[in-house]
Order: C-alpha cells, then sequence, then structure tokens
C-alpha cells in the first residue's frame, strides 16, 4: 500500500536539464520542490546529447532575448551553483558537403540573430585538420557555447540540495486530481501530495498527458549516437553538418498517426557530427528518427554502422573509435522552440519541455517559469502563453 507524504508545493516529473533547472529556479522563490526522476543513474535525452548552446539561433525578439540571457548565465552558472559546468566558449562549424550549393546555403542561415561567416574548404580545414577536405565545399562558422552535459544536470542538482529541495528515484505511475484539480502523483510506493506538477519528462511527457486525457502538440524523436572513451586525438570545434533536414522532418509529420502510436518509420535524418569533451571523450552522430511507439527496438548494430560511415566521410580519423552506441527520446514541438505553460485543461498542470535548443532556452526559461509561478507575472512567459 503506498504511503500518504505531504511533501511539496511543486513536483517535478523529471531530472534531466529541464526539470534539473526549472527545480533549482524554483527553490530559489521559496518554494517547497520535490523533483521525482525514475532512474538513479543519468539515463535521458540530456546525457547523451553534445552540449552545445546555440546562441546564435534567435529568430525574433522573444528568442533573441533568451538567446543573450542564455549564454550569459551560462558564462557565471558554474560560479553560482559552485560546481563546474565545463563551460566554455567554442567555434562551431557547419559543414556544407559536395551536394550543396554553397551560396545559396550561405543565404539560408541569415534569418539568425548572429549571422554566419563562411569558409571556403581550405579554411575550414585550417581551423579544423580533422575534417577531410575532399568531402566538403566548405563551412559555416557559428560562435557557440558548450558545457558538459551530465555535469550541468549535477551542478544544478547539487544547488537545488542546497537550498533544500528533495529529489526521489521513483517512477510515477500516476498524476492524481480531484475535478480537474491537482492534487499530487502516486508512485510504487509513496503518494505525494501538491498543489502543482510540472511535466518535465522529455519525450514521455506526451505519453504522461495523454494518461490524463490531454492531446497536447508534443513528439519525441529516437534519437541514437556513439560515445567514446577519452582519446588523444584532438578535435577543434563543434562539427555538424550544414543541413535543415532534421527540423523539416518534424515540420512535416503526421500529427494523426500519433493517435495511435506503432512502429512505421516516419522520418530518418542522419547527421555526421562530433563533439569533443574536456577530458578527451567525443560524441558521434546522430541519428534521428520518428516513431510514434517510445518502446520501439531500435537496431544498434545497423544504427552504429550507419554512424561510423557517415563520420568517416567528413572525419574519418573519428570514425574508428572505441565507443558504445546510445539511443533516447528527445522531446520536440512541432515548429516551436520549446512548451512552457499552464495547461487550462487541469488547475495545477504546467509543461516545461519541448526544447529544440535546449543549452540555450532552458535556463532563463526555468528563471522566467519560476518567477511567473511565484509572482502570476512575467513579460517572457506572457508573450509565449499568447
Amino acid at each position: 500500500m503506498s504511503q500518504i507524504k505531504l511533501v511539496s508545493d511543486i513536483i517535478i516529473l523529471g531530472g534531466g536539464l529541464t526539470g534539473s533547472a526549472l527545480a533549482y529556479e524554483l527553490v530559489k522563490q521559496n518554494f517547497k520542490v520535490l523533483l521525482l526522476e525514475k532512474d538513479a543513474i543519468f539515463n535521458n535525452a540530456t546525457v547523451y546529447s553534445y552540449g552545445g548552446i546555440a546562441y546564435w539561433c534567435g529568430t525574433d525578439n522573444l528568442t533573441n532575448q533568451l538567446c543573450d540571457e542564455g549564454i550569459n548565465i551560462h558564462r557565471q552558472l558554474s560560479e553560482e551553483l559552485d560546481a563546474d559546468t565545463e563551460f566554455r566558449e567554442i567555434d562551431l562549424l557547419f559543414t556544407i558537403d559536395k551536394n550543396q550549393n554553397p551560396r545559396e546555403t550561405f543565404n539560408n542561415y541569415q534569418s539568425f540573430n548572429i549571422k554566419p561567416k563562411f569558409l571556403d574548404s581550405a579554411e575550414t580545414v585550417a581551423l579544423e585538420p580533422l575534417i577531410n577536405q575532399s568531402s566538403i565545399e566548405g563551412s559555416l562558422l557559428f560562435p557557440q557555447g558548450h558545457v558538459n552535459p551530465e555535469k550541468l544536470i549535477l551542478a544544478y542538482k547539487k544547488a537545488f540540495l542546497k537550498l533544500g529541495g528533495k529529489i526521489e528515484n521513483e517512477l510515477v505511475i500516476s498524476i492524481d486530481k480531484k475535478a480537474d484539480k491537482i492534487q499530487g502523483v502516486t508512485t510504487k510506493n509513496n503518494c505525494y501530495l501538491a498543489d502543482q506538477v510540472i511535466v518535465c519528462a522529455g519525450g514521455f511527457s506526451r505519453q504522461i498527458l495523454q494518461n490524463l486525457g490531454i492531446n497536447f502538440p508534443i513528439y519525441f524523436s529516437h534519437a541514437q549516437l556513439i560515445k567514446t572513451p577519452p582519446s588523444e586525438i584532438k578535435l577543434r570545434t563543434l562539427v555538424m553538418p550544414c543541413t535543415t533536414k532534421r527540423l523539416d522532418t518534424e515540420k512535416q509529420l503526421d500529427i494523426d498517426n500519433w493517435e495511435h502510436p506503432n512502429n512505421t518509420l516516419q522520418g530518418d535524418v542522419l547527421e555526421a557530427g562530433a563533439i569533443q569533451f574536456l577530458d578527451g571523450s567525443f560524441c558521434l552522430g546522430q541519428i534521428s528518427q520518428i516513431i510514434t511507439n517510445i518502446d520501439v527496438k531500435i537496431d544498434a548494430r545497423a544504427s552504429e554502422a550507419r554512424i561510423r560511415s557517415s563520420i568517416e566521410q567528413v572525419l574519418p580519423v573519428l570514425s574508428q573509435l572505441q565507443g558504445t552506441w546510445h539511443n533516447c527520446q528527445v522531446a520536440f514541438t512541432q515548429g516551436k522552440a520549446f512548451q512552457v505553460r499552464k495547461l487550462e485543461q487541469i488547475e495545477g498542470l504546467s509543461i516545461f519541455s519541448g526544447f529544440t535548443s535546449p543549452f540555450v532556452f532552458v535556463p532563463p526559461l526555468a528563471r522566467h517559469f519560476a518567477y511567473y509561478l511565484a509572482h502570476n507575472e512575467d513579460n517572457v512567459v506572457k508573450l509565449i502563453e499568447v
């Protein structure tokens, strides 16, 4: 029988970047916060990611402001949290392959707040010697921030706990409500009472909301990449292909197919990218597949072979590095950069998920949303909820 525990003003579901950052900002606003995470070890989309802070990616007044706030938060976050996030400034190279028109590609990236610099193939290789010059026409150079994703989460959680927050590793069975008002959540062993629940569960957010009868426009892709042990090989930059295929695929998905999840492959995008962390380890890949069944089994051997083959074309010296294949579910919102709002269907229920560029948008939006929940006002959140 579950034990009833009255512990919180707010319960957060999900201990990745979104949940950890928001939990920290909420406890700073003097809320009593419980963070529930189903895994005692790190096993979420944040950990299986590059950690790139794309503060160049703003396209309007709102996202431009958030990009500026995001990079400025990161620049002082290690000191604020009293833990090293391994923040650094790094060059981002979007490689332009042989079947792309360099001028047309360059023009496609002019809508961003920070415009890229075009480098021809020789200039690209001068900046990043590991790139195979014969495989590219050139590249687009952007300024980028970078953190270690796992250390960022640990830093947020450490600061959250220091301020009095609570973390429990339990799988949530249900969100409890009465007359369309949040009562708390039930896990296998406990019932936790709270006035508010915030869903920060990444790719699982859609399933959680569907269990409440809410068909919310948040979706997920199955991301696959390779993580390697530390290597003496040195990659100077963050390398990604210059393509919008992943975002285009997300925009074109058939929403009706999400009503009845199945194993049909709706979209498949392979990106030959790489980042090296400060300890010398790499992330290589990735593949993004849109399949509505969140529990679908991915062919690990075939996926890894595809990633290595693509890396071999652009960064050949990295393609044979020993590594471990991983996959996870990554939340996204069709045609939007994030979903941050109270949900009208149930009083006390909110969503904080679906981030396209989480490392730049999550820290400032966590700060704004926490302030909004504490004071019922915030200019940024008001703009989002319109």
